[in-house]
């Protein structure tokens, strides 16, 4: 017989969590909660609750708030789809704070909770008026609104995903962004988002099939019809000192008819131009004091099999081939080249910069030195967030939010283009090469558009 005394049942926990009874049963099946089994049950004691909710940093189902301070701050600033706020801090470091998050994702709720408190919270986008964000934000009737930044859900728009554009409930999440600016104004925007949107197919202009990079027209025509001049270009964010090569789209619209300059860089390959040569990993892992507890879901051992072959630098290509498709599965015979799997990564300097892409699973990434996968630490440092910055929820979920968030550097380079232009601050474009891909920016995009697509009347 159990001892009920100081034991709840999965309802109860569902209903102290604000999490589904599915959920809860899922955290037990995973043996995330303790739990003991009575009869048809399960039973989890309040200690066994109150750990589960210390090791994960959970803050019970933040609510949407107000922000708690009233001052404004010379930059008046919006942040949505924040994420764990790797933009956010970024756009910070550079001189550009957020007055308002918004995020719907719960365990980015926490972790913006955990490490903002003051900030002003708000979730579903929908169901905000424009006037409901101010307020929000405490920005008093008739204060303008220098900046409005994020990146809305790339799903949509990834060449890993089915690309349904707009017709994907988060492409519609997309179409919504744009309305609040449309009624905010700021005087810029920035949208960040995947190399994909440059290619998402789309119906443009009542051609009789979507074509590819219709998605994108949409979003400069719209930009457009607001008041907004637009430059954009894909940016590997190690050109400016990220210890990874990770390219993300950065679009930047001002009011008015001037474009914002593309970003500077500061750091190249080879150290060329006069800029300092790309961070290794090594450089970002160097970061963590000796004695970091190291948080990871580890390896299953029919996977570390094939790492173990392996060296550093290699991948499961470099495998014996008839071990390639054992290992691969299916992925082998669906191009699995595209999913990251049996990655090494260099730890010896001069390295390649980081060689890998931190929004692949950190399952699919072979530690350099041990048999487990990087870190929840270790991939904070190859982000860049301050050792002090709390990412709250499970294990995976800290993975998810620190991979799909924007590399700390990249942010900071365009804070700093924002803050340049606000002072009159030009910077003369010399050509500079930031991406692997040719037709990355709006001028030789969309001269490329025109070619592709001649008998389309393009507007932008």
């Amino acid at each position: 017989m159990i001892d009920t005394n100081n034991l709840l049942t999965v309802n109860e926990v569902a209903k102290q969590l604000k999490l589904t009874v599915p959920s809860v049963k899922l955290l037990i099946k995973n043996d995330q909660l303790k739990a003991k089994q009575s009869g048809n049950q399960w039973l989890i004691s309040v200690k066994n609750l109150n750990e589960y909710i210390k090791i994960n940093n959970i803050i019970i189902d933040p609510a949407d708030h107000e922000r708690l301070q009233d001052t404004i701050p010379p930059i008046v600033a919006l942040s949505f789809f924040s994420g764990a706020m790797g933009l956010d801090i970024g756009m910070k470091n550079g001189g550009i704070d957020a007055l308002l998050a918004c995020e719907c994702n719960k365990a980015c709720r926490m972790t913006i909770v955990q490490n903002n408190p003051e900030i002003g919270l708000i979730g579903d986008i929908n169901k905000f008026t424009s006037d409901d964000i101010l307020k929000m934000a405490k920005i008093p009737k008739g204060k303008k609104v220098d900046i409005i930044f994020g990146g809305p859900p790339c799903q949509a728009f990834s060449t890993a995903g089915k690309r349904k554009a707009f017709d994907d409930e988060r492409g519609n999440i997309f179409l919504k962004y744009l309305n609040i600016i449309s009624e905010i104004k700021p005087t810029y925007v920035v949208i960040e988002n995947v190399r994909g949107l440059l290619s998402t197919p789309f119906i443009y202009n009542h051609s009789k099939a979507p074509i590819k990079g219709g998605a994108m027209m949409i979003i400069l025509d719209i930009l457009k019809e607001i008041g907004y001049e637009v430059s954009f270009n894909l940016y590997n964010a190690a050109y400016f000192g990220a210890p990874q090569t990770r390219e993300r789209i950065i679009i930047i619209g001002k009011l008015g008819n001037e474009k914002v300059s593309y970003l500077q860089p500061t750091h190249n390959e080879n150290g060329s131009y006069n800029l300092k040569p790309w961070r290794t990993l090594q450089d970002a892992l160097d970061s963590l004091p000796e004695n970091t507890e190291h948080h990871y879901i580890a390896f299953p051992e029919k996977r570390l099999k094939y790492y173990r072959i392996l060296k550093e630098g290699q991948y499961w290509k470099d495998l014996p081939y008839d071990l390639q498709k054992e290992a691969m599965g299916k992925s082998f015979y669906l191009g699995g080249g595209k999913t990251g799997f049996f990655r090494r990564l260099s730890y010896t300097k001069p390295s390649p910069t980081l060689v890998t892409n931190p929004t692949m699973p950190a399952t699919d990434l072979a530690h350099p030195v041990e048999d487990r996968p990087l870190s929840v630490e270790e991939y904070k440092c190859i982000q860049e967030f301050p050792q002090n910055w709390i990412v709250c929820g499970t294990i995976l979920d800290q993975y998810k939010q620190i991979g799909n968030a924007v590399p700390i550097k990249l942010g900071e380079a365009v804070a700093k283009t924002i803050i340049d232009d606000m002072n009159g601050r030009k910077y003369q474009n010399s050509g500079f090469s930031y991406s692997r891909y040719k037709n990355t920016d709006e001028i030789s995009w969309m001269a490329y558009m025109k070619k592709q697509y001649k008998d389309i009347d393009f507007s932008f």
